[in-house]
Order: structure tokens, then C-alpha cells, then sequence
């Protein structure tokens, strides 16, 4: 059968004033009609690039300056440009990672659809439009004929999300590109943009390329995976041969770094030391070879090519069984951190609404309810992981916690003295007590402030000790985070993602602080990164007893660090537990969508998913939650006396709290997602022997 889409030895640079980045170095690969080609590896390895090239929408200066790509047997590279433009959302579809970026903000989303059929069919108004509806129904948009008359920022995260894709399927295009296309985005809402791309796929019998930096995402979707890492493929095999026998020690290594549900909380999370090498100077010889624990002579002298049929990889060492030895490093184990600890921080029938206005006259219309009666201790030295979807009220709690906002009612005890209506100056003296790791700790940093002055601010603003003391104080931070000295004279940009959330991190601990709540740390990051972020969170906590709020939607990172989980939706905390104890006997339904909802690294496990019990549909608008409870219009469980009364948490078993009318019936059917759960947390394939420890671990 004749192939949809082909490159040959693709080479794709970056022309700058000074010097040229090979972004893309001799890529080669194919894709046939109907088939899903994964394409994974690090922030930086080209992946990104590779799908740009072949659109020929490349940043300033970027040029093709060798190779082939074939559409359906037309050469693309050498076409026109205004060739180009006719192909481009013709057929080629393309997704891009940030829909609120490239969605525009004054057009109206029926609008931005109808405006590539006008462009490519000449469509009249009425034809375009009639299209634009065909294809919001198309992915799955509620009430798509209302939608077609809303702005992108009227819209959810995942509606955004569905809105590229149906602009990029408007013409039903022969491949589509996905780029990143679930990053941002809830696990529930994440499944559902997956499991409609697929469909979509075998609907049109279209070719889809996945782009994405999460082996979980592409297990259970691609055919095929091809691995990059600085511009070149070095693996490449059907997702089933991929997943059960890597040969590459960078694949074993991005597969080791991912923590996963049922992983043992006291090891250390394996990572890939140090960072992808500068593409504008590359090391001679193997890419990977300075990061590669197996790495001899002949890998920094000699480059290795891509080879095999069938399953190629370009190593002169691969992975095979004589070396596939587990080696972890355990911490002690903290059995129960609240044992004998008195509680830091109390919140007690906590309330947080915020006032709408409308018209000229602003004229209040209603409130929003962000956090609607959370009772939650927290005790000293433990971790509380908050997890739910976007918008269910998690971050406004955690502002809370660190005086950020001021309740609407309830209370805020610390140390049994009620903080929360505290006067500015009396918050400005406890907050030294409470940190918050923001998630983006690059607009979180002043541009213009170098690393020494940013972290030495908080000091001086709370004339916190000597400047000699500050200092000396600075520097054994920048020790405990993995930094170097020389990180006092550089700018926020001049930091790889990782390295900027240390650096976030060490900010937050410059005031030595009882409470860090940590909001989203580690969403944006690589999983090697991730890892070693994580690291560094549990070593600092098991030297300063540290005590965590982890905010997150990332139930694999809250399972690795969390002692007890709160499981928040709309507002309100619907279950509550020893993490151990929510992971294997889930007792409300929205917990248990989520956990069926996380993407498991393993082919296998992935395709036999079933669709039962998995969350549908959006977040309600916590401007008029639904009567009764409020998951009610989503839960499979749900009866009438769901949507009239409002259940209160009850315990169901030791610690273990749910707000639920039919937990019991939710605890007899978690039997499926146990055995999941069970397999997924099975010995790894020896994968971390691959994988230097984290050397701050050591």
C-alpha cells in the first residue's frame, strides 16, 4: 500500500545571525492512511520541529536545507509558498498545543471554522456555515449550534481544545498533526480529546501524528512510536514491540522516569541526569552518550546510524537482557507522617465566593462559588495532595492557605489561632510562615532581576538576618536544589524549565517556612525533569519537615509524594484519605473517573480500558452548581435522590471520608480498577538500572 506521507533524511535548520541550530537532523519516517504515528522524546529533541517542517511553518530563519517530504506522492519541500498555503488546512490539519493562543481572541469560533472552508472551498457564508456545525458535532461539542456564536475565551480548556480540532478537520484533511495536544489539560478531559482523535482517525481514515512527551498518552493510541532526542530518531518500532523490548537507553530512560500509581513512595523517582546538548555545537560521536550510564569510548567517537527493519534503534550498546539489573535507592519509610505531629494548619467550614457584575450599571448577577465549606486539617511534616479538574476550586483553596485570599466565611488556624481576617500588616509578618511554588515559575520571576536578587527579596523584605546571613542561606539553597553558585548572576531566561522550578523552589524555602503549597510544580515540565523536581521536593521535606499542599492533576506525581489525598470537585471536597487507600478502594465516582482516566504507560493495559466508569462531558459553571450533588448530571451512579439532596462526607472506613449516597456500591465495583491498578504497579522491566540516580539523591 502506498505510503500517505514520506521523509527522507529530513534536515532542518535554524539560521541565526551568529551561529545555526540543527533542529532537525536527517529524520526519516513514514506514515500510511488510517495509521496513528506517536512521536516522543524531550522538550528540545526536535519532535515539534519535524511537524513544522512539514507544514513549512518554521520560526525566523528557519529553513529546510535538505531532503524530502511527500504528501501523497507530491514533493512539499521546493513547493510554493502560496502552494503551501493552499495544502495547509486543506490537506494538512494541524493542532497546536495552545489553543488560547492560536484561537483568535475578537473572531467568533463559528467564524475561525467557516473561514477554511471560505479560504479552500470557496464556500458561500451559508455553506460554511452549515459545515462549521457539522463539525463541532462532529467533536462532540454540547449544544454546538450555541457555541458557534461564543469567543474562545467564553470556552473550558478542553472546548478550546476541541475547537482546533475542529478547525483543523474542517476540510477533512488527509493527515492531521497533533501537537502537544492534551498538555495542559485535565486527565478526564485529556482521555476524552485522546479517545476522540482516535475516532476520528478511523472515521476519516485519516494519518495522525501524535506529538507528545508522555509515553502514557501514546501507548494506547499510536501504531507506531518514533523516539527523538537532539534532532534524531534513535528508536523506532510498532507500539507493542516499543513498549515490550526497548533497545535504546534513552527510551528505557523517559520510560523509568514516569511515576506511576502504585509505585513505591519511598524510592527515589530514576531520572536522566543533566540536559539535551546545544544543537548549534553537538558533541561528536552518540547525542546521548554524555547522559548514558552504559556509554564507552567508541559512543563519544563514533556516531551510531539507525538500524534494523522492523524495530530500527541507533545505539552501539542497546539494551539487552545481561544488563538489565534493578538498582533503587529507599528512603526510610514514613508509615503514617501525622503519628504523634500536631496539626499546622486548620481550615474549617471555609467559603469563597466571588461577586459577577453585568452591564454598563455593574449590576451584580450572581457568585461564583470557587470553594464551597472545606473542612481539612493539615499536620506538620506530611503531604496533602488536592486533586481535581481545572476550575473545581483547588488553587483559590491553596491561596487561601498562604493569605493570598481572604475566605468570604469559616476559619484558618494556625497553630489553633484563626488567621483568616488577620489585617495585611499581621499577614505580611505570618506569611514567612506559608510559601506557594507558583506553576510557572517563569512569570513568577521578575525578567529583570537576576537569580541572587530574586532569591534574596523575601529575606530582606522580612529583614530576616545580616546580608551575610541571607546569603550564606541563599547558597546552601542553591546546593540543596541541584544549582550552581554561579546561578546568582543569571536571568530567569537564561534557565531550562527545571531549573527554574528549583529555583522557584529555593525562593519558597529562603524563609524557612512550616507550609510550602506547591500549586501545579511539575505540569509543564519533561517527565526526566519532573523527576527530578520531585526529588528534591521529598529530600527537602524529609530534612526540613516541610509540610506539602501538592495541587495538581497529575494523580501519578499526587501518588508519589502525597500521604493523604482530598479529591475536590466544584468547590467542594468529595473524598477524602490516606493516599494509599484512595488509589486501591476509590469510594465516589469522580475519584474513580479520574484514576481510570490516567494514561498507564503500557499498551496492553491502555487498549483494554474500559470505557465504563470514566468521567463524561465538563465541569459544570460553579456560577449555579447543580442541586443536590453536584456530579450528579456526570456520574454513572447517579438516582433521583442524587439530584434533590446533598450528600455530607461520612466515613466509609480508618481516615477515609466521601460525600457520596451509593460509595458502597462505588467500593464494590472498584474490583476492575484494582486489578489495574495491580499490573501497573508490577516491578518495572529492570528499566531503572538505565538511569543514573538523581545526583541530589545521593
Amino acid at each position: 500500500m502506498a505510503e500517505l506521507l514520506e521523509i527522507c533524511d529530513l534536515v532542518t535548520e535554524i539560521r541565526q545571525r551568529h551561529t545555526t541550530v540543527r533542529a532537525v537532523d536527517g529524520v526519516t519516517m513514514s506514515l500510511a492512511r488510517g495509521e496513528t504515528l506517536g512521536v516522543v522524546g524531550e522538550s528540545g529533541c526536535g519532535k515539534t520541529m519535524t511537524a513544522l517542517s512539514i507544514v513549512r511553518l518554521l520560526p525566523t530563519g528557519g529553513v529546510i536545507a535538505r531532503g524530502s517530504i511527500r504528501l501523497d506522492g507530491e514533493e512539499l519541500v521546493g513547493a510554493s509558498e502560496a502552494r503551501m498555503r493552499a495544502i495547509r488546512g486543506d490537506k494538512i490539519g494541524f493542532v497546536f498545543q495552545d489553543p488560547m493562543t492560536s484561537l483568535n481572541p475578537s473572531k467568533t469560533i463559528g467564524w475561525q471554522i467557516a473561514e477554511s472552508m471560505r479560504i479552500h472551498k470557496a464556500a458561500s457564508k451559508a455553506v460554511a456555515h452549515k459545515r462549521a456545525l457539522e463539525v463541532l458535532d462532529l467533536v462532540q461539542i454540547p449544544a454546538a449550534s450555541e457555541r458557534l456564536n461564543d469567543y474562545p475565551h467564553q470556552l473550558s480548556g478542553g472546548m478550546r481544545q476541541r475547537v482546533m480540532i475542529a478547525i483543523a478537520l474542517a476540510n477533512s484533511p488527509e493527515l492531521l498533526i497533533a501537537d502537544e495536544p492534551t498538555t495542559a489539560l485535565d486527565v478526564t478531559i485529556q482521555a476524552q480529546i485522546l479517545g476522540l482523535l482516535d475516532e476520528l482517525k478511523s472515521t476519516l481514515n485519516m494519518g495522525l501524528i501524535l506529538v507528545t512527551h508522555d509515553l502514557g498518552v501514546v501507548a494506547g493510541r499510536a501504531d507506531r512510536v518514533m523516539v527523538m532526542y537532539a534532532g534524531r530518531v534513535v528508536e523506532s518500532a510498532k507500539t507493542g514491540e516499543l513498549f515490550g523490548a526497548m533497545r535504546h537507553p534513552y527510551t528505557f530512560s523517559l520510560f523509568a522516569s514516569i511515576p506511576r500509581i502504585g509505585d513505591d513512595r519511598d524510592r527515589v523517582l530514576p531520572s536522566i541526569p543533566g540536559l539535551p546538548p546545544d544543537l548549534a555545537n553537538p558533541p561528536s560521536g552518540c547525542r546521548f552518550a554524555e547522559r548514558c550510564r552504559f556509554a564507552q569510548d567508541r559512543c563519544h567517537e563514533q556516531d551510531p546510524i539507525l538500524a534494523g527493519e522492523a524495530h530500527q534503534f541507533a545505539c552501539w550498546f542497546p539494551v539487552d537482557q545481561q544488563i538489565r539489573s534493578v538498582v533503587v535507592t529507599s528512603r526510610e519509610r514514613h508509615a503514617d507522617r501525622r503519628r504523634g505531629r500536631e496539626p499546622l494548619l486548620e481550615l474549617k467550614a471555609l467559603v469563597k465566593e466571588y461577586d459577577v457584575y453585568a452591564g454598563a450599571l455593574r449590576r451584580r448577577v450572581g457568585s461564583v462559588h470557587a470553594v464551597s465549606g472545606i473542612d481539612l486539617t493539615l499536620y506538620q511534616g506530611e503531604t496533602i495532595g488536592i486533586v481535581g479538574e481545572s476550575g473545581c476550586g483547588k488553587s483559590t483553596l491553596g491561596r487561601m492557605m498562604v493569605g493570598l485570599e481572604r475566605p468570604t466565611s469559616g476559619q484558618i488556624l494556625y497553630h489553633g489561632e484563626d488567621i483568616a481576617n488577620r489585617s495585611s500588616r499581621e499577614m505580611r509578618k505570618l506569611r514567612r510562615n506559608f510559601q506557594l511554588m507558583f506553576q510557572d515559575p517563569y512569570a513568577s520571576l521578575d525578567p529583570r532581576m537576576r537569580i541572587g536578587a530574586a532569591l534574596l527579596e523575601p529575606v530582606k523584605v522580612q529583614h530576616v538576618g545580616s546580608h551575610e546571613a541571607q546569603e550564606a542561606r541563599m547558597y546552601t539553597l542553591l546546593d540543596e536544589v541541584g544549582l550552581r553558585h554561579n546561578a546568582v548572576e543569571r536571568y530567569p531566561h537564561e534557565f531550562s524549565g527545571g531549573q527554574r522550578q528549583r529555583v522557584g523552589f529555593a525562593r519558597a524555602l529562603m524563609l524557612e517556612p512550616g507550609l510550602v503549597v506547591a500549586d501545579e510544580p511539575v505540569s509543564a515540565l519533561d517527565v526526566s525533569i519532573r523527576s527530578q523536581v520531585l526529588n528534591v521536593m521529598r529530600r527537602l521535606q524529609d530534612r526540613y519537615g516541610l509540610t506539602y499542599a501538592l495541587i495538581s492533576h497529575d494523580l501519578s506525581v499526587v501518588s508519589y509524594l502525597a500521604d493523604r489525598i482530598g479529591v475536590m470537585y466544584l468547590g467542594e471536597l468529595v473524598e477524602l484519605g490516606p493516599a494509599d487507600d484512595i488509589f486501591a478502594r476509590p469510594a465516589h465516582p469522580y475519584t474513580r473517573g479520574l484514576l481510570r482516566s490516567v494514561p498507564i504507560p503500557d499498551p496492553i493495559i491502555e487498549r483494554e480500558k474500559a470505557t465504563a466508569g470514566q468521567i463524561i462531558g465538563e465541569l459544570p459553571s460553579p456560577l449555579s452548581p447543580p442541586s443536590g450533588c453536584r456530579f450528579h448530571p456526570r456520574c454513572p451512579y447517579a438516582s433521583a435522590e442524587c439530584a434533590t439532596d446533598h450528600p455530607q462526607l461520612r466515613v466509609v472506613s480508618s481516615g477515609h471520608s466521601v460525600s457520596c449516597h451509593h460509595a458502597e456500591r462505588v467500593l464494590e465495583d472498584t474490583w476492575e480498577l484494582q486489578g489495574l491498578a495491580n499490573v501497573a504497579s508490577q516491578p518495572r522491566r529492570a528499566d531503572a538500572s538505565l538511569v543514573a540516580e538523581d545526583s541530589d539523591a545521593r
